[in-house]
């Protein structure tokens, strides 16, 4: 098994090569063919039946690897070694442009036993699947020093003695590189100096070919040497990867420029010092600008402290986190960040579940509650219980999908892929077309006048040259490739520290363009959970003496309303008597005998079966009296319709003789569920649709609570999806709002799923396009902006990029842009300024809703 590439870039098709020992006929061959080529993705399927392999030509961004290896073995062909592959990520920090993964990603397709490999300079890891048997760790990590970059050691148990990643930006300006661009710049000044200041000491050190090379060009051509060094270095192993990339072309410019001034006889070593020393400083600014970008995941991953302590045989031992076993209980002290994900086996404290959920207010906990690696133990003392591993824990989780999520190419980036591709070719034709054709085609000097200057066109080589060189600075398309991966990783990992997780670029993108929304009732506008609304005494009661008489009744069921009632009770720190005779029945409530008497709590149909009692009437202050009645229907009648008309289940207390009272739960909506709606309104969306399999009376009151524009009520999973589905086509785009689990179909149908509440809960995470980690409601309107800016500032990128080129580049031919402009502005300026634009999504933060 190998793999190589059709082109050096990585968004275009990729090759895959499997060995299919069983392959030993055309028929075999052609069957083959015909299941794989049935995936949607495969460009091409080339078999040679001589050597038993299969070439498959297919698009990552589409189809993986092993959907390819499956359809071969279910045309009943075995695929060699599959079983054994490994993969491995390379951190290689100094890959921060297209132009650098394809030189990477060129280096590894010439190691055997490769079968897939992806570079991402904007994390600048490189992630390789490759078969032992055939290569090596060691194979891979000379691959890429062997395409010049380094490779950073990634195995360390992340001590408090490891570099500290903030020092990353002292690193990039104290760099060897950057030191040498230093000296190279600090020589090109000695040099102008000697040329235009101190001319006397400007002297003919030696004459070569018929000409002279003064003390000012001996200092120019160090600067261009040591300035340029590692450019010089990657243009070699450019040209050695035959990758046609912007170290190559920088290379041929500087080589160019010290040898036309040796054929010209018009020295252009300060032109060849410029570029060196400028694209030098360009590289470093990209770097730092790229690792900015990083800094953010790199926070991210920091989370997690690197050691826990943990109690073992009655001692307290210091270990690394990734020594934790499940089952070890980990001591935490106020401040400290719990290490691993577990349960708290002991204490009680509040805990900043912000890094995890986005949470704005500390939760408490206490014994059996469940905490997340990362968050922040504020005041008490906690021993935890560990019930997953460091690399299992939710922030792990959270920290994979991230990064995984920047392997989903957007349709922007798909977009400057293609134009990037065509562009630098294109514009290094244009360069040379410049450098050669004026000066065959013009004879002494054409003036010509425009705004205002005049313009000289010279037929000499040397200012043609020149000109053409600073057209090849600016075919380097970096700016422009780098311009939506950063965007994207940038909003992504924003997103993801502010307790929403993204699970790749188009969903970020897709998002902003929805024109309806879909949610869920349970869980989602609601809690998900019920709670006592409203307790109404009859006369002579109080509200005390019902919720103790119900509470007593319920404390031997197990529904969830007898746990509402319950939980009010013990907030209220309401006394219980025991009963006798408990007896469930079945979809109408519970009887018990209390103090000698029969007591009943459930719906007030089960009161009507009673027959004849003294029901309940409403009073003027809003009580209940007790009234002589015949009809269950007219007992019942005053505030429990009032409250079933809001939505709320009604439950009666009380004998056969009298009523007790009323207790009313319902699960509540949520606080900010209005200011959501109308906030979602705010920023463009057309209409907020409440889906749900409540009774349409309880849907009615919910969605009139929370401001949606619709209601759609007693709906079967099939039913959401197919509304969803019809919102999609009105309204050209929907998003779902689900749990994750139950909404499973109406989240695959949206244009985008968002599971809601997925801490913790792999199926929600799995599942779904986006998770909103904790249960705030105010994180759709954030996702929303979110979404709407990062397109907007992809767009902005894009177009700045280009449109810039493209003005630089008119400009060269008049002589109004030199190499120095092309450099400063055309790609140092503009990879800055895409990655300073795209920086800008980090500073949106949620609304916090009162």
């Amino acid at each position: 098994m190998s793999a190589d590439a059709s082109g050096s870039d990585d968004s275009e098709s990729r090759a895959v090569t499997l060995d299919v020992p069983g392959m030993d006929c055309p028929s075999c061959a052609e069957k083959i063919v015909d299941s794989v080529s049935k995936l949607d993705g495969v460009v091409a399927v080339e078999p040679q039946v001589m050597t038993g392999t299969v070439r498959i030509e297919h698009r990552p961004e589409t189809v993986e690897a092993d959907a390819l290896v499956e359809r071969v073995r279910a045309a009943g062909y075995d695929v060699d070694g599959r079983d054994d592959l490994r993969t491995e990520r390379l951190d290689v920090p100094g890959m921060d442009c297209a132009s650098c993964a394809g030189k990477i990603g060129n280096a590894l397709d010439g190691v055997e036993g490769i079968v897939e490999r992806e570079t991402l300079p904007t994390t600048g890891t490189v992630i390789v699947t490759f078969d032992p048997e055939r290569t090596s760790h060691g194979d891979l990590v000379a691959a890429v020093e062997g395409a010049g970059y380094e490779v950073e050691d990634t195995g360390t148990d992340g001590g408090e003695d490891d570099p500290v990643e903030e020092s990353r930006v002292r690193e990039v300006w104290l760099s060897p590189r950057a030191l040498e661009t230093w000296v190279g710049g600090g020589l090109l000044l000695v040099g102008l100096a000697l040329e235009f200041l101190l001319t006397g000491l400007d002297v003919t050190l030696v004459s070569l070919v018929g000409r002279e090379f003064g003390t000012a060009e001996s200092f120019y051509f160090a600067g261009a040497a040591i300035g340029g060094e590692r450019i010089l270095r990657n243009g070699y192993y450019s040209a050695r990867t035959r990758s046609l990339d912007i170290d190559l072309l920088m290379s041929l410019g500087i080589v160019g420029a010290i040898a036309a001034s040796v054929v010209f006889g018009e020295a252009l070593y300060l032109e060849a010092g410029m570029l060196a020393v400028l694209f030098s400083v360009a590289e470093l600014m990209e770097e730092y600008a790229m690792d900015r970008a990083r800094s953010s995941l790199r926070e991210l991953m920091d989370l997690s402290p690197t050691t826990a302590t943990v109690r073992r045989d009655g001692e307290e031992t210091t270990v690394p986190v990734g020594q934790l076993r499940v089952g070890d209980r980990v001591v935490v002290r106020p401040g400290d960040r719990i290490p691993a994900d577990g349960t708290v086996a002991e204490g009680e404290s509040a805990v900043n579940q912000a890094p995890i959920t986005g949470e704005s207010v500390p939760a408490d906990k206490t014994d059996g509650d469940e905490v997340y690696a990362g968050t922040i133990n504020e005041e008490g003392y906690l021993e935890v219980e560990v019930t997953a591993a460091a690399e299992d824990s939710t922030l792990a989780r959270i920290v994979e999908l991230v990064e995984d999520a920047q392997r989903d190419r957007t349709e922007h980036e798909q977009f400057v892929d293609r134009f990037a591709g065509q562009y630098t070719p294109v514009v290094v034709a244009l360069a040379v077309l410049v450098a050669a054709v004026p000066p065959l085609l013009i004879d002494g000097a054409v003036s010509m006048r425009l705004g205002g200057r005049t313009l000289v066109f010279a037929g000499d080589w040397a200012t043609w040259f020149k000109r053409g060189l600073a057209l090849l600075v600016l075919s380097c398309p970096c700016a422009l490739v780098i311009s939506t991966p950063v965007s994207v990783v940038s909003g992504i990992t924003s997103a993801a520290k502010n307790g929403v997780l993204i699970k790749g670029g188009t969903h970020l993108e897709s998002v902003g363009t929805v024109g309806a929304v879909a949610v869920d009732k349970t869980g989602t506008l609601t809690h998900g959970r019920l709670t006592v609304t409203d307790v109404v005494p009859a006369e002579g009661e109080s509200r005390a003496s019902v919720l103790s008489v119900a509470a007593s009744l319920e404390a031997r069921s197990e529904h969830p309303i007898a746990e509402a009632i319950m939980d009010t009770a013990e907030e209220e720190a309401i006394e219980t008597e025991g009963v006798s005779g408990f007896e469930s029945l079945t979809g109408k409530g519970v009887r018990a005998e209390l103090d000698g008497e029969t007591y009943f709590a459930g719906k007030p149909a089960l009161f009507e079966e009673l027959g004849s009692f003294e029901g309940a009437r409403t009073l003027p202050d809003g009580g209940v009296t007790a009234a002589g009645s015949d009809s269950a229907d007219d007992a019942a009648g005053g505030p429990i319709e009032d409250l079933q008309a809001d939505g709320k289940t009604v439950v009666l207390v009380g004998t056969e003789e009298r009523i007790v009272g009323v207790v009313a739960v319902a699960d509540e909506v949520r606080p900010e569920a209005t200011q959501t709606v109308d906030r979602l309104h705010d920023l463009g969306v057309e209409r907020v649709v409440m889906v749900t399999g409540d009774n349409e009376m309880t849907a009615r009151a919910v969605g009139e609570t929370a401001g949606v524009d619709e209601v759609r009520a007693e709906l079967l999973p099939e039913g959401k999806a197919e509304t969803v589905a019809a919102l999609d086509e009105e309204f050209g785009g929907v998003m779902m709002v689900g749990d994750g689990v139950n909404d499973a179909p109406a989240l695959a149908t949206a244009t985008v799923g968002i599971a809601m509440g997925a801490a913790g809960t792999d199926t929600a995470v799995e599942s779904a396009d986006v998770a909103l980690m904790g249960d705030e409601l105010s994180k759709l309107p954030y996702l929303y902006a979110l979404s709407g800016k990062a397109n907007g500032v992809i767009r902005e990128n894009i177009w700045a990029s280009i449109g810039l080129k493209a003005l630089l580049a008119l400009g060269v031919p008049f002589g109004l842009v030199n190499v120095a402009v092309a450099v400063v502005v055309g790609d140092m300026g503009m990879s800055l300024g895409v990655t300073t634009n795209a920086l800008r999504l980090a500073r949106i933060r949620p609304e916090r809703f009162e």
